[in-house]
């Protein structure tokens, strides 16, 4: 099972067909799948003026503010009503809904995780000293702030491993199970790390 590492700023940007804003994916299962047929996606989305977000039936969706003013999100159904205005703190709402999304006060970037309902959930936490993740068969790691010490471990070529993290970088995982352990290996007292865990829907 590879490890995957990326940097944020390496991340290929793909226009919105409104012209609202920009998603840089990072992964998604299957590989390459399309909006309708992906199990699970990891995005980093740039709005760039008010608009409507996109429908995805049958998909559980988290937002993460990572930096910027913030949007406000609603549903005509009052289903959705959450000003998302406070940097790295994860709501979750449901794909289905049809929502709008309002600046707050100029432009922010967001950290998006989609899973597909009844195939796979979503853990999404924040880490900010040491923490130790389950083990799970899909995932990732991001360092926001702040350098990271990352230790795997898993059943093949991946146990045991360390891997440094820098601030706007990450790694992912799909396939055999892994655990891991993370530290951060510096002072800044605003380091911070996501962390996503992907787990089966329980039949």
């Amino acid at each position: 099972m590879p490890i995957h590492f990326f940097e944020r700023a390496q991340l290929h940007a793909s226009p919105w067909k409104n012209g609202g804003g920009v998603t840089r994916e990072i992964a998604c299962h299957p590989p390459q799948a399309g909006m309708q047929n992906f199990d699970w996606r990891i995005s980093i989305a740039h709005i760039g003026s008010d608009g409507d977000f996109s429908v995805f039936a049958g998909v559980d969706r988290v937002i993460t503010l990572l930096e910027g003013g913030g949007v406000q999100l609603s549903s005509a159904d009052d289903r959705v009503m959450h000003a998302l205005d406070t940097p790295l703190q994860p709501f979750a709402f449901s794909g289905d809904a049809a929502v709008h999304g309002r600046l707050l006060n100029g432009d922010c970037h967001d950290f998006n995780v989609m899973t597909r309902r009844g195939v796979c959930q979503a853990e999404l936490r924040v880490l900010r000293r040491h923490e130790t993740g389950l083990p799970a068969p899909a995932g990732l790691l991001m360092a926001m702030r702040g350098t990271w010490q990352v230790q795997t471990d898993g059943t093949d070529a991946a146990s045991g491993q360390q891997h440094a993290l820098s601030a706007q970088t990450g790694l992912w995982w799909q396939g055999d199970t892994l655990a891991w352990s993370c530290r951060c290996t510096d002072s800044d007292p605003d380091a911070a790390l996501l962390a996503v865990r992907f787990t089966p829907t329980p039949s």
